[in-house]
């Protein structure tokens, strides 16, 4: 059984788009837009294709998320038709999820760093403190 089911998948001529309606089962408070982008992606084979998340609405007393996407196949004409405040949150939560990437390989990197630094620094810190009790005991 797979986490997406389809509720309605119309085809809308006059807009030149597809209308997605999913539910996402058992994903309620953990869903991101670009993550349900990414399952709509590989559930429906969409590759080459402008996937916009128009609305993800979490089910009160149900793990249960419904999402609307608009598939389009050129950009431009997303552009055109979409309102650009939505392109804009797209492109900051992309570049979050970019920062937060290059984040957590500089920290995975930054371990191996530390540990070979911190001994040295106990070494520095433990040489003023002798020589400071060799000249209380003068």
């Amino acid at each position: 059984m797979s986490i997406i089911e389809t509720i309605t998948d119309v085809d809308n001529t006059f807009l030149s788009r597809r209308e997605l309606t999913c539910n996402f089962t058992g994903l309620g408070g953990k869903l991101k837009k670009l993550e349900s982008v990414d399952m709509i992606n590989k559930e429906f084979n969409l590759d080459g294709k402008v996937i916009i998340p128009m609305i993800l609405k979490t089910h009160v007393g149900k793990s249960t998320v419904t999402g609307t996407f608009f598939v389009y196949d050129d950009e431009g004409l997303a552009k055109k038709h979409i309102n650009p405040t939505i392109f804009s949150r797209l492109e900051k939560a992309k570049a979050k999820l970019a920062e937060e990437e290059t984040a957590s390989k500089e920290v995975a990197a930054e371990p191996a760093k530390e540990v070979a630094a911190e001994p040295a620094k106990e070494v520095a810190a433990e040489a003023p403190a002798e020589t400071v009790k060799e000249e209380k005991s003068e």
